[in-house]
C-alpha cells in the first residue's frame, strides 16, 4: 500500500511542480486570515490539479487541503495537501516554495512527498521505511551541541504573535551557531531530515504544513514534537535530532 501511494504522490507532485514553474507575470491575491496571509490564483489552480489527479486514481479517498478542498474518506486513506507551501516565496520569485502531499490512515501519515522544483529538491518517505532526498537515503544530524546548531524558524501570520516570537529570537541567538528563515515549513522539515540544518521550530503550523515534511523528518531520525500542528492552540512544532531537540525545548 505504501509504495503504491508514494508512487501516486510523487507523480502528482511532479506534475504540479511543472505547472507552478510556469510562474505568471501578474498575480491575483485573495486575503485569508490577514493582509499577510493570502493565496494566489496559482495556489488554487495547483490544488484543483492535485485533487483531480489523486481522485482519478483513488476516487474513494478523502481530502484535506489548504485552499479548502475537503472530502470524507470512504477508503480509510485521506490526502493532506499544501499546493504551494511558501506562497510568499513563490509570489516574490524566491526559491524554496514547494508542493507538499501526504496520505494518512487511522494510525497517522503513511507517505509524504515534498517537491521544491526551484531548488531541484524531491524528498519522500514511507512510514517505517526511511526517507530519501532525490532518491538517496537521508539522516538528520545527531548529536549536535546547541552552540554549534544552525536553526531555522518561521513567523506567524498573527501579527500579535510576532512580538513574542521576537523575544524568543533574542534569547536564542546568543546560544546557537546561527538562525535561518527560509520561508517554507515543509522544506525546513526536510532540511532537518537531510542535515542541511540542525533544527527547526515554528508556531501555528497547520496539518498540511506538517504532514509530509514531518514524516520525512521522523523517518530520517529526527524528533518532531507538536505533530498535530499548531491549530487550534498555537502549539509549537519543534524538529531536530534527539539531542538537540532536548536542548532546544527549554529555550522555546
Amino acid at each position: 500500500m505504501g509504495k503504491e501511494l508514494l508512487k501516486l504522490a510523487e507523480s502528482v507532485a511532479r506534475a504540479t511542480g511543472s505547472l507552478l514553474m510556469n510562474r505568471p507575470e501578474t498575480f491575483t491575491l485573495t486575503e485569508k486570515s490577514s493582509a499577510v496571509d493570502f493565496a494566489t490564483q496559482m495556489d488554487q489552480q495547483a490544488e484543483e490539479m492535485i485533487v483531480k489527479l489523486l481522485l482519478e486514481q483513488r476516487p474513494d479517498d478523502g481530502i484535506v487541503a489548504e485552499e479548502g478542498a475537503a472530502r470524507q474518506s470512504k477508503s480509510g486513506i485521506t490526502w493532506v495537501i499544501d499546493p504551494i507551501d511558501g506562497t510568499v516565496n513563490y509570489l516574490y520569485g524566491l526559491p524554496g516554495w514547494n508542493v507538499s502531499i501526504a496520505a494518512k490512515d487511522k494510525d497517522g501519515v503513511v507517505v509524504g512527498v515534498v517537491y521544491a522544483p526551484s531548488i531541484n529538491g524531491f524528498w519522500s518517505a514511507i512510514r517505517s521505511e526511511g526517507a530519501t532526498y532525490n532518491g538517496n537515503k537521508i539522516k538528520c544530524n545527531d548529536p549536535v551541541a546547541l552552540e554549534k546548531a544552525l536553526i531555522a524558524t518561521g513567523f506567524a501570520y498573527d501579527l500579535n504573535l510576532r512580538n513574542s516570537q521576537g523575544k524568543i529570537m533574542s534569547n536564542l541567538l546568543p546560544k546557537i551557531r546561527d538562525l535561518r528563515r527560509n520561508g517554507a515549513a515543509a522544506v525546513d522539515l526536510c532540511y532537518v531530515a537531510m542535515g542541511a540544518i540542525d533544527g527547526y521550530f515554528e508556531a501555528s503550523l497547520k496539518e498540511w504544513d506538517l504532514a509530509a515534511g514531518g514524516l520525512i523528518a521522523t523517518e530520517a531520525g529526527a524528533v518532531v514534537s507538536g505533530r498535530a500542528g499548531g491549530e487550534p492552540n498555537g502549539e509549537l512544532v519543534v524538529c531536530a535530532g534527539p539531542a538537540l531537540h532536548a536542548a532546544l525545548l527549554p529555550l522555546l
